[in-house]
């Protein structure tokens, strides 16, 4: 995704956005029909409660669509990185703040290694990683909302598109009237990369959804760590400005993911108790 916005970097963020959301409601739309979801996207459309909670979770995905292609065309993406690599552990200190969740004392270390890197990275860098906070909790949000329906991924991710697809379709219209529109003024190979942001936005989660079926969690715990390293790595090839204070702070960040993942596997490890028959 990175890459791909990079290549991306001479369109409006908001008009990628727009693209984003467009594009992935026919891809989405094809996806649910080779998957026959078609009675499962009418069901959570039926309940007015459950479409309330999509309407909500279509603004948090937004939100954190528009800061992250913001962040990777402004060469940002180490706080895009950073707010990934936090996501995880904010969902450990939400799930102990609202749903009673106790911290076991890897998980403890790691938020705390979190908490200072961050803390150097605003005190020595001399700035908030607003970028990543946002990504961090408005994905958490996300995540949070979802978890309290039982919607799929991929009837989810297609009706909360729907819903934002006349904002985004009316953004598109009016951008190309105003003769501001990137998609009209450039060649072939831009409009196909404008078409693809459908695929690239429906295809990584649709596999996602069908990994988490098959894997246990701890691996599922792990794999949230691979994507903000690539995209670290991919800020250090372009040559993104790695000052000693973004330095200090990933590597206590990155001694938080071993804390964290460590935990996870000693936890997937643990025998379950035996169901006691009464």
């Amino acid at each position: 995704m990175p890459l791909y916005l990079i290549w991306l970097v001479s369109v409006p963020s908001l008009e990628v956005l727009a693209h984003r959301i467009v594009w992935a409601v026919p891809f989405g739309a094809l996806i649910i029909s080779v998957r026959s979801q078609w009675r499962d996207v009418w069901t959570a459309m039926s309940s007015i409660r459950t479409l309330a909670y999509l309407l909500l979770a279509a603004a948090m995905i937004a939100i954190n669509w528009i800061v992250y292609i913001w962040a990777v065309q402004n060469q940002n993406v180490f706080q895009a990185s950073l707010g990934y690599y936090i996501n995880p552990l904010i969902f450990v200190v939400i799930g102990m703040l609202f749903f009673n969740e106790g911290l076991r004392r890897l998980q403890q270390l790691a938020v705390l290694l979190a908490a200072i890197g961050v803390t150097i990275l605003s005190v020595s860098g001399g700035e908030i990683p607003y970028i990543s906070f946002t990504l961090a909790i408005s994905f958490t949000i996300y995540s949070v909302i979802r978890k309290k329906i039982d919607v799929g991924a991929m009837p989810g991710l297609f009706i909360e598109t729907v819903v934002l697809m006349p904002l985004a379709l009316g953004w598109l219209i009016w951008t190309g009237l105003s003769g501001q529109s990137a998609f009209l003024a450039g060649g072939l190979d831009l409009k196909l990369l404008l078409v693809a942001a459908g695929p690239i936005t429906v295809v990584p989660l649709l596999c996602f959804a069908i990994a988490a079926r098959k894997l246990r969690m701890a691996t599922i715990g792990f794999m949230q760590f691979l994507a903000p390293s690539l995209q670290f790595l991919i800020g250090w090839w372009y040559g993104e400005p790695l000052v000693l204070p973004y330095l200090l702070c990933f590597v206590f960040i990155w001694a938080a993911v071993i804390a964290f993942s460590t935990d996870a596997l000693r936890a997937n490890r643990r025998p379950k108790p035996e169901p006691t028959l009464v």
